[in-house]
């Protein structure tokens, strides 16, 4: 795994949504060849929840292929909804080689945080099997690279502002031979989703006595992705 050097370093926290107006995800057919498996009782469909799943998970994996041999980077990226259209923003550092190859290409960007086992001991019956519950999002999409100094820092900018607002001004007081040098390691760009496809797997398919010994469990754990799944499991039960 290649560490990602940065001109600046980061806190994720949080990321903000210039436009989450439209609630329907856009009319695209997935490619059967790109398709993620989403049984119908899985499926994210709310364009608001999935781009504050985006948002709250921003660290996501960038994945490509070259001569048939996938490659992925993983990055910090800032969410924006243009117009209807979701826009990724992120860079590598010049010094990895996969920015090189991903222009005229379709890539996959997977978010993906959240996890928890889930012991037969919460069901009804003892004859079952364990299972894992989970949230992720695929957004696949095009990649527009930017070139000159400004468009570099305008991203980094966004980047200051979305993860660590406070860092701005420090950032703010640098001279710009210091900035120039610092974007010069790196490669920003810009990729345009062209299909989303989300899945919440959350014990749809037990009893609410179950899913209530689960949510109970997940809850009282001190590990932070089982509380985190307990959360989205409270919050599709009361819908």
């Amino acid at each position: 795994m290649q560490f990602e050097w940065s001109a600046v370093v980061f806190v994720v926290t949080r990321i903000f949504i210039t436009d989450t107006s439209q609630k329907d995800l856009p009319k695209i057919s997935p490619s059967p060849s790109k398709a993620m498996y989403i049984p119908a009782t899985n499926a994210m469909n709310d364009r608001d929840e999935i781009v504050d799943f985006m948002q709250r998970f921003s660290f996501a994996t960038i994945i490509s292929t070259k001569d048939s041999v996938p490659t992925a980077t993983h990055l910090p990226f800032v969410v924006e909804v243009r117009n209807d259209t979701i826009v990724l923003l992120s860079h590598f550092a010049r010094a990895n080689s996969h920015w090189k190859y991903l222009e005229g290409q379709t890539v996959l960007v997977i978010f993906s945080e959240p996890h928890a086992y889930i012991s037969t001991e919460h069901y009804d019956k003892p004859q079952n099997v364990p299972t894992w519950n989970y949230v992720a999002v695929h957004a696949y999409g095009t990649v527009q690279l930017v070139e000159g100094y400004e468009p570099t820092v305008a991203i980094l900018e966004k980047t200051i502002e979305n993860y660590e607002a406070a860092y701005g001004m420090q950032w703010n007081g640098f001279p710009e031979e210091y900035k120039t040098r610092m974007t010069k390691g790196i490669v920003a760009f810009e990729l345009t989703v062209t299909d989303l496809q989300a899945k919440q797997k959350l014990s749809q398919n037990r009893t609410d006595s179950e899913k209530k010994r689960i949510i109970e469990s997940l809850a009282r754990s001190e590990d932070s992705n089982e509380n985190c799944i307990a959360d989205y499991m409270q919050n599709m039960a009361g819908k």
